[in-house]
């Protein structure tokens, strides 16, 4: 088991990090380790750099754990600015009482997810704290990137006419933590869609497809990606709700709890803003890719109902889709 020890500074520190997390992540160069690490990068580009944390419960849930969300949350929040993510740091902060074995199998899932997503794990901490501090492990993650220069996207890019794009499911994550937790007895072979999304939007970008806005789908879900598009650029949104791909099992899971699969969290999605003449390309160049095979056209931007959202129904009718206010669900992420 975790002792506080292991947080102390001393022996049994040196120890965890020595024996049980340099393993996993090797040192970033032969020389002795250091409280920082010192990297190579490209002549040209831009730095990213960007870092979350990550709190979920439980650590290990379909399909996935904590471990392969720390690595896989913090590239997708440098793949979406464009950038080829290459380092990131490893914030742990260890509860009292953890059982290794566990901490081993989270520290493996980092390390095949890092590999995955071609980037290195180069530097980090680790703090020890009393039993009921915290719920088993909290990780924090950095990571830079290089972006290239002249590749620039944002919100303030969004045109009217502009079509949104989203590569898959959504909802697959919500739902699995939902069940993961079995505090409604629910019977659900839903799997976390926690992936790396760099090699996917890497590929529209070395084929030219010009891409005005992208964002990764996670807390609050695509409802609120969408109204942070309207809201920024001033335009409108209008979703075609027959279009977009939700699982049945997650669309039954949704009706059963009174919960709107549109507001709920992925760890695997990215919602992109591509002009009108290039976005039929750009569909059929993700469905190619294995994190783009259900890859749909769910939106466009348009010039009504400027900073809302709206949903064209099935039926025909239309809703304002808004803002999640507060969290359908808690530590997803």
């Amino acid at each position: 088991m975790i002792t506080l020890a292991h947080g102390s500074g001393g022996k049994a520190m040196q120890q965890l990090i020595d024996q049980v997390i340099l393993p996993f992540f090797g040192k970033p160069s032969d020389s002795p380790l250091e409280d920082q690490a010192r990297l190579p990068l490209p002549q040209s580009g831009r730095l990213c750099m960007t870092t979350d944390s990550y709190v979920v419960t439980p650590i290990r849930f379909p399909g996935s754990s904590i471990g392969h969300l720390a690595i896989n949350g913090t590239v997708n929040d440098l793949a979406v600015s464009g950038a080829q993510p290459l380092y990131l740091s490893c914030g742990l902060i260890i509860e009292e009482g953890l059982a290794f074995a566990e901490l081993i199998e989270i520290l493996a899932d980092m390390a095949v997810a890092a590999q995955v997503a071609d980037v290195r794990i180069v530097t980090g901490d680790t703090k020890v704290v009393d039993r009921g501090s915290c719920d088993k492990l909290f990780i924090n993650t950095a990571g830079i990137g290089v972006l290239e220069v002249g590749l620039d996207s944002g919100i303030t890019h969004i045109k009217i006419g502009d079509k949104i794009l989203i590569n898959g499911d959504i909802g697959d994550h919500g739902v699995a933590i939902l069940a993961a937790r079995g505090e409604l007895a629910l019977e659900t072979t839903i799997t976390s869609d926690c992936a790396a999304l760099t090699s996917l939007i890497q590929l529209l970008l070395s084929e030219g497809i010009p891409i005005h806005a992208m964002r990764d789908v996670t807390r609050g879900g695509l409802a609120t990606v969408l109204n942070e598009y309207a809201q920024g650029a001033g335009v409108g949104i209008l979703i075609d709700e027959g279009q977009i791909p939700i699982k049945p099992e997650v669309r039954g899971v949704c009706e059963v709890l009174g919960l709107d699969p549109l507001y709920l969290a992925n760890e695997g999605k990215v919602a992109l803003v591509i002009p009108a003449d290039s976005a039929e390309q750009a569909l059929q160049l993700m469905r190619t890719h294995p994190a783009g095979m259900n890859s749909a056209m769910v939106a466009e931007v348009v010039a009504d109902h400027r900073e809302r959202v709206v949903m064209q129904s099935d039926f025909g009718g239309k809703r304002v889709v808004d803002m999640l206010v507060g969290e359908q669900l808690p530590r997803i992420c």
